[in-house]
């Protein structure tokens, strides 16, 4: 890898673009190679041990069963390296992350959005305990994921840096904003009573059928709204061109919501997100990412063994009077079956679902799952053993129909009888609607929200400095609002091609289709004023040369009131819905 990291200026001479508003044309002819280059990171262990010094010619790789020919060939190991500093232009910023040169960053997600409290605090006491024996060059970047993700630390080796972000404010457990335990233990207090009180079958019946309703609206938004943090996070590790290890400590993520048949309606709380998913692997397998789910949770007993533990009642135990059957036996089924045997099936169900999401989740991504254990700290040392040592294999895909289907991926070692981890396969998506099915609206605004985390997807430096322009692209309604004092500025943009979407016209020229925004927050976090614009760059095969050196510039003009603010902007590529986006400071003087 090499030791330093171009920063494209902010400001380039001689680079001349045909630029204009984006419009509603169809899109133009796009001179593509047939070729799909597939890139695999394999972790190779022997008794959970890494396996080092193999070489190309011991790999065999099969996609659908069919033998493929391996154009490259890299092993990688941990090595120590200093983290390098940022060189850029005074009031200059950029998107680029800052990492230390190693083969492998670990990313630390403390989910608190799918983990109980208890829980929360066990995984941050062992993570704690873990890091005063943290290898030399490990870096370790810490997220946090409640109603929403954050950034806590940026990719570190430094164990104080890092122990202190974890005992910090910003990573403190909390109440989970959709696993509201008091509210399920109130309902289910209330149909046992019910139950007990003689209260009809019909009556009984539409009381669960509230409770599952209940239970789906809070795992639907658990689910969506941890995807799209795994999509903020593949977002964030795109710009790092190396293995990322992300160690999700989470107690549980279901991926379905399947139907109960004792309910009246046991389809309403069916869920899908087959949509959601596959743009999550998309973007994770693209930003090589794997996953190491660990389950916060540890070694799990049944809910009948827990002191606190009351069985719950079903509607289908009420007789003809509308009591419990069984002599007044509270939670017995019609069937016969106590109450607390159908909590204990239902638990052990719910686990294996969730386990099953996690190992799915893992394997899909090239990572390992880490399942009913008390040893989170042993678990988190196997992990940056694991995803430290690995080999990088690309070959060109055999099979040419873009028709995206999944292509399976096998990765064999020959005369030797290994552990593999690697990602199982790809969706065989054509490039020209690969993105087709994906929404942009909401990863756009996720990507805006006032200090979330940085997306670099896109690369580029920005640089916001007062200005005589005239104003032509912000909202009328939302500049006319803003209080005076205010100061208009240029934000100056200087785009990474490389992260764009160009398409090669039969001409040799080269055309992409850009949105730029810019949202000005107030200290309070209040959205103050906004510009968002689309331009179509049309490059000449001169001017795409020089662009790929030196970058493309862009500016748009915003009107800012007077204080201190903070700037949050964006480049997003349209054609395929690669966002990169950053926040910074800006101190707005008044006249």
């Amino acid at each position: 890898m090499s030791s330093t990291r171009p920063v494209f200026p902010v400001f380039v001479a001689g680079l001349l673009l045909a630029v204009g508003a984006a419009s509603p044309q169809a899109p133009p002819t796009t001179l593509q190679s047939n070729a799909t280059l597939v890139l695999v990171d394999v972790v190779v262990t022997n008794k959970g041990k890494p396996v080092l010094g193999l070489d190309q010619s011991q790999f065999r790789v099969r996609e659908d069963g069919k033998e493929q020919t391996i154009t490259s060939f890299e092993e990688h190991k941990p090595a120590a390296a200093p983290e390098l500093p940022r060189r850029l232009p005074p009031d200059t910023y950029t998107n680029r992350p800052d990492y230390p040169d190693s083969a492998t960053v670990n990313v630390l997600l403390l989910d608190a959005l799918n983990t109980p409290m208890a829980d929360q605090m066990q995984a941050r006491q062992q993570m704690l305990d873990y890091l005063k024996t943290l290898p030399p060059g490990s870096p370790i970047a810490i997220f946090t994921l409640a109603s929403s993700l954050r950034i806590v630390q940026g990719p570190s080796a430094d164990r104080s840096v890092l122990s202190a972000a974890i005992q910090g404010a910003a990573a403190n457990s909390r109440p989970s904003p959709v696993l509201d335990t008091t509210t399920d233990q109130a309902l289910d207090a209330t149909i046992t009573d019910a139950a007990n009180n003689g209260t009809s079958q019909q009556a009984l019946g539409a009381m669960q059928q509230f409770e599952a309703d209940n239970t789906a609206m809070q795992t639907d938004r658990r689910v969506r709204l941890t995807l799209q943090a795994m999509q903020q996070l593949a977002r964030y590790c795109s710009g790092i061109p190396t293995r990322k290890n992300l160690i999700w400590f989470s107690g549980s993520f279901p991926l379905s919501l399947d139907s109960d048949p004792s309910l009246d309606s046991p389809l309403d709380a069916t869920r899908n997100y087959s949509e959601e998913i596959r743009e999550t692997s998309h973007l994770l397998s693209a930003a090589r990412v794997a996953v190491y789910p660990v389950d916060a949770r540890g070694l799990l007993t049944l809910p009948m063994l827990d002191t606190n533990y009351s069985e719950s009642s079903s509607p289908n135990a009420a007789g003809s009077g509308g009591g419990p059957v069984g002599g007044g036996r509270r939670g017995t089924l019609a069937s016969g079956m106590p109450g607390f045997a159908k909590d204990n099936l239902h638990s052990m169900k719910q686990t294996q679902a969730e386990h099953s999401s996690m190992l799915q989740v893992a394997m899909d991504t090239g990572g390992w799952a880490f399942l009913d254990t008390n040893g989170l700290q042993q678990a988190v040392e196997r992990i940056m053993q694991h995803g430290s040592n690995y080999y990088t294999l690309a070959y060109a895909s055999s099979a040419k129909q873009r028709d995206g289907k999944f292509r399976k991926i096998e990765v064999r070692i020959d005369g030797a009888k290994y552990q593999l981890a690697y990602r199982d396969g790809y969706y065989a998506d054509d490039p020209a609607k690969r993105f087709a099915f994906r929404s942009s609206e909401p990863s756009l605004v996720a990507a805006m929200v006032h200090q979330a985390p940085t997306a670099s997807e896109v690369l580029f430096t920005v640089r916001a400095l007062p200005s005589t322009a005239q104003l032509s692209n912000s909202h009328e309604e939302t500049r006319t609002a803003l209080t005076l004092p205010r100061k208009h500025y240029t934000v100056s943009f200087n785009v990474d091609p490389h992260g764009l979407d160009m398409n090669t016209l039969p001409d040799g020229s080269s055309r992409a289709q850009v949105e730029f925004v810019a949202i000005v927050y107030g200290r309070d976090g209040k959205q103050l004023n906004r510009s968002d614009t689309a331009f179509a760059f049309h490059l000449r095969a001169e001017q795409y040369a020089a662009s790929m050196q030196h970058g493309i510039p862009h500016q748009v003009e915003l009107d800012l009131p007077a204080g201190r603010l903070f700037l949050r902007v964006a480049v997003h590529d349209l054609s395929s819905n690669r966002i990169g986006s950053t926040e910074f400071p800006i101190y707005v003087a008044a006249q």
